[in-house]
């Protein structure tokens, strides 16, 4: 494929000895657009919903009166609810199409908020753990409807803008944070805060599925479940769920543990911990926003060795700097490393827009164990060697990414991906 300049276009090019066939527009008129609009505002929306509660657990924690350990046995209902919903989503996204799929979702998740404000109302662990319940079922849906449907927006565009919506979800996280900070300063119980978030995503989630685009053909030779069971056989599905899982483990690790480190690990302050916060999540937000034309310019699998070293390099400047100046430039170079592994991952995932919806669904299954087993592991070696060394457990996983980049290679047209099924 050749430009009108008389360049390759960027879409196609050769990579590592094969034929690298990027990501193909077709002709959709203005629908392409507003759908993108629509997808980055489904986006926002899911990070804002999450952030929005997440920000204020001491405010669950002081309402229930529970104590730490029985913090986290609640956290566990959401994980649980989670854990549920994502390998049976691919499933309902290709029976209701990631418009509807994303209705129900929000709706869903929407009801897990209202009934964690009711639970906190009567004071009741077991109402607001069946909250977070619903709600982790909604969003996971959610979360893997809105990548199908970006996925599918980011072929008909040609270009790759898979990190910009994920840069969106940063975006609303920091918005919902913001929030929760501001009704805990102005003294707004959670409960009105969480009516005013439902209210708001509700708005926001249903008007812009109506922008979504008309769900891409079915599979011919399998229906939704078979799909998904399908997918769990492929070598490249699982070799991207492989790649997801470690990104996401540097990632998770960050969050769960970069601010801590600083403080245990330098004898910085809690403010200045938080700073290292924001240093890392601000640099992976600003790689999201503009990575996209590096990925057109240079493909996925080169790019993705590139952020997996960014990763090594900045987690041992953290751990072995001899200041804080050294580990504050090892959070921004650990936050550009992460921040493109998720949203290629979800983007190689869905190449084939017919089992996009089985394959983004295994992927996500496989990617957010992540999130919830990196956090005990972390912890555990923690208990021995201390925060600030536990964190090289994210070296560990960048070297893992590293190996694995090549999976998020696009196939040419037609490739066979899928195991041939057992006589």
């Amino acid at each position: 494929m050749v430009s009108k300049a008389g360049r390759p276009c960027p879409t196609e090019r050769a990579t590592e000895g094969e034929t690298e066939v990027a990501l193909r527009a077709r002709d959709g008129g203005p629908a392409v657009p507003r759908a993108k609009r629509a997808v980055a505002v489904v986006f926002v929306a899911n990070g804002f919903a999450f952030a929005s509660w997440v920000s204020r657990v001491p405010a669950i924690r002081d309402t229930l009166g529970l104590t730490p350990g029985e913090v986290g046995l609640l956290l566990l209902f959401l994980s649980a609810g989670t854990l549920v919903a994502l390998p049976l989503s691919g499933v309902v996204v290709g029976r209701l199409g990631p418009a509807r799929t994303v209705a129900v979702a929000v709706v869903a998740g929407a009801a897990g908020l209202l009934l964690v404000a009711a639970g906190l109302t009567a004071r009741s662990a077991v109402a607001t753990a069946a909250g977070l319940f619903s709600y982790g079922i909604g969003t996971s849906a959610w979360d893997v409807a809105m990548n199908v449907e970006g996925a599918d927006v980011e072929r008909r565009l040609g270009r790759t803008v898979m990190p910009r919506f994920h840069a969106g979800f940063s975006l609303g996280t920091v918005l919902g944070a913001l929030a929760g900070a501001g009704a805990a300063r102005g003294g707004l119980g959670l409960q009105v805060q969480l009516v005013v978030t439902v209210a708001g995503i509700l708005v926001a989630g249903l008007l812009a599925v109506r922008a979504f685009l008309p769900p891409a053909a079915r599979d011919a030779e399998a229906g939704p479940r078979r799909s998904v069971l399908l997918a769990w056989r492929e070598p490249r599905t699982l070799a991207v769920g492989l790649l997801v899982l470690a990104f996401a483990l540097c990632e998770g690790i960050a969050n769960d543990w970069l601010a801590l480190s600083l403080v245990d690990g330098y004898g910085a302050t809690e403010a200045v911990g938080a700073v290292g916060f924001g240093t890392f999540v601000g640099a992976m937000t600003v790689a999201r926003l503009f990575g996209g034309s590096a990925v057109e310019r240079y493909g996925r699998a080169p790019i993705l060795r590139v952020t997996a070293v960014l990763v090594i390099v900045g987690v041992l400047a953290v751990v072995f700097s001899p200041g804080l100046p050294g580990a504050f430039a090892g959070a921004v170079l650990w936050g550009l490393g992460a921040s493109l592994g998720f949203p290629l991952g979800m983007s190689a995932a869905a190449d084939d827009e017919t089992r996009a919806a089985a394959r983004v669904s295994v992927v996500s299954s496989i990617g957010y164990t992540a999130f919830l087993a990196g956090p005990p592991l972390v912890g555990l070696l923690a208990d021995g060697v201390g925060v600030r060394r536990a964190i090289l457990v994210a070296v560990v996983a960048a070297v893992v990414g590293l190996v694995a980049a090549s999976a998020a290679t696009p196939r040419p047209a037609g490739a066979p991906t899928v195991v041939p099924e057992r006589a």
